[in-house]
């Protein structure tokens, strides 16, 4: 058997887009009904073919077998009888019982191109190369709806190497997955093309955005966040009861902008010629890209070919096509001629689709037994739906599904509400998307309650959680409609059971409670994303002079079921790397609308 990457098509293969944590999630279940049909189609071939019924026959091992007499037939020499006959309907679909797997859950079995990436023999989008290929770059609107003013093109020309410079016309916001608008610098190599783009000194028009500083922004949120926002869920009455409170505490909590810095930059290599346009790249949505490439250029969609690469990194970044639109736009300006457009570093930071700041007031109510019988959470963040419709200034009910009104705590009056923020920048999908901020509000403030009552943590968190339940935010009041926001989340109630064991079983394997070296602590946190239940454990070590360290980890994550425990681990060892990283020196600022 050989594994082929599919190419971008939609009506082929289904939804190929790989945010939100889906591929197994969505595609597990099909892809076994694939494989069990294709299995009784080989079956019925070989039952055919022995003239004998199918219930003596059997799919095993790469052949069929038949029982009574042990005749055996290969899949291939079956493949093309089989191929002929019809899907079976679905009664006659038998899938395998989970002791019959031979790889599914199984902790060894390695990714088919593991090979390849180790040795180099991998291709990414930047190894794609055509003869006759021209490379670019491209000087970027640097302030979201910046328009075009002035560029010195002679100067540019003059760079060795250098051989064309083309204006990528930008698309107003809300642009969904178009470019920003730019000039590009057409060279003999990336050098070249990139010299030449720092040569053209572009003057902007930087417009509504033109004034945005991030630090002005982070003060107006603080501002918002204390004041009432849109009601997302209310249980009970919190504001009476933290008025009555015995003890009351409150907590702000603000996560800064962040770039998904994926280590290969974008790029692409695009042809447009005689109707038609193929393009090569690291993209995340194949099918996605197919359908901005058949609108912009008006081609039939036959005619429009996306080749898959090796992402090189992606967390959401590579769903968005912009960088394959400007490689196509300046193939067709030249001609025909193949462009490989690549992004520098910089070029990746500046112009990213930024996972959004957010703030986050949070404020509880503790009654005379030390118990949290109020809760009021305000979320202040500007929402990923801008860059597809006139800018709705706060967080939508898909984004605030992510740890805020699904909050899973037993506690009789929470309130959850939604305050205003505009979109400076371009925003999209990042990591876990807005799990980051909600989760670290929320689990940062049960800790800090804990603190504050001289409680072990663990034992707080899980005392806020409560017994186990299923618990489906739906019921609560005040929670929006977010059916047409995405993937339905109101599919996946939580199972406070399942959340509460990862939790305990964190804890035990970092040997919580344990006697710490002076200057070492240990924190937990718990948290339901994308269906799966996760609790780690960090110990944490602070020297004399401040400097911080993090000696271990331990993660327990409960996603249901394990098709690949190797892959499971590689991501949850990922997101720890990650995690620190983003939170230590992730931080992106603005000033005069620029990143």
């Amino acid at each position: 058997m050989r594994v082929k990457q599919s190419p971008g098509d939609e009506k082929k293969y289904g939804n190929q887009n790989t945010d939100g944590s889906r591929s197994l999630r969505h595609f597990i279940q099909p892809m076994r009904q694939c494989g069990a049909a294709a299995r009784r189609m080989l079956e019925q071939a070989a039952a055919a073919q022995w003239g004998v019924d199918i219930g003596e026959v059997e799919a095993r091992f790469h052949e069929v077998v038949h029982k009574p007499s042990g005749r055996k037939l290969g899949y291939g020499a079956l493949a093309g009888a089989a191929a002929a006959l019809p899907t079976p309907p679905a009664d006659q679909i038998k899938l395998k019982e989970d002791k019959a797997f031979r790889y599914l859950g199984k902790g060894n079995v390695q990714i088919v191109d593991l090979f390849d990436i180790t040795t180099g023999r991998a291709v990414y989008g930047i190894d794609a190369k055509l003869p006759g290929m021209k490379y670019a770059a491209v000087a970027r609107a640097p302030v979201l709806g910046a328009k075009l003013v002035s560029y010195d093109a002679d100067a540019a020309m003059k760079v060795p190497g250098v051989e064309k410079v083309v204006v990528i016309d930008g698309t107003p916001p809300p642009a969904k997955f178009q470019p920003v608008g730019g000039v590009a610098v057409v060279a003999a190599n990336t050098w070249a093309a990139i010299k030449g783009s720092q040569a053209l000194t572009v003057r902007w028009d930087t417009g509504a955005h033109g004034d945005y500083d991030s630090a002005a922004y982070l003060a107006a949120l603080a501002q918002t966040a204390g004041k009432p926002g849109k009601i997302v869920r209310n249980d009970g009455d919190a504001e009476t009861a933290l008025a009555a409170a015995a003890k009351t505490l409150s907590a702000e909590y603000y996560v800064p902008t962040l770039a998904h810095a994926p280590m290969e930059p974008p790029n692409a290599l695009a042809r447009v010629a005689d109707g038609k346009c193929e393009v090569w790249a690291p993209v995340q949505s194949p099918g996605e890209v197919q359908d901005e490439l058949v609108q912009k250029f008006g081609l039939k969609r036959e005619n429009v070919v996306v080749n898959v690469t090796l992402l090189g990194g992606g967390f959401g970044r590579k769903s968005k096509c912009d960088y394959v639109l400007e490689a196509a736009l300046v193939s067709k300006a030249l001609g025909g001629t193949p462009i490989k457009l690549v992004w520098t570093r910089q070029d990746d930071l500046h112009n990213d689709y930024f996972h959004a700041p957010s703030y986050e007031r949070l404020d509880a109510g503790i009654d005379a037994q030390g118990r949290v019988v109020a809760w009021r959470h305000r979320v202040v963040a500007p929402s990923i739906r801008s860059i597809f419709v006139p800018d709705p200034k706060r967080e939508q009910a898909g984004e605030l599904s992510m740890g805020v009104i699904d909050n899973p705590f037993a506690i009789a009056n929470l309130r959850c509400e939604a305050g205003e923020a505009e979109a400076h920048s371009r925003l999209g999908w990042f990591r876990s998307v807005r799990n980051i901020p909600h989760g670290f509000a929320v689990q940062s403030f049960a800790a800090e309650i804990a603190h504050m009552l001289g409680r072990d943590q663990k034992e707080m968190l899980l005392e806020l959680i409560g017994p186990p339940r299923i618990f489906d935010p739906r019921q609560s009041p005040g929670v929006p409609d977010y059916t047409n926001y995405g993937e339905p989340f109101e599919t996946y109630p939580i199972d406070t059971g399942r959340l509460r064991r990862v939790i305990e079983v964190a804890a035990e394997q970092a040997g919580w409670g344990r006697q710490m070296p002076p200057g070492h602590g240990l924190g937990i946190a718990a948290h339901r994303s994308f269906v799966s239940y996760v609790a780690t454990v960090v110990e944490v070590a602070v020297d004399d002079k401040g400097k911080l360290a993090v000696p271990r980890v331990d993660t327990a994550i409960d996603c249901g079921f394990a098709a690949n425990p190797e892959r499971i681990r590689s991501q949850i060892e990922g997101a720890a790397v990650m995690g620190l990283s983003i939170a230590k020196y992730g931080e992106i600022t603005f000033k005069e609308g620029r990143a």
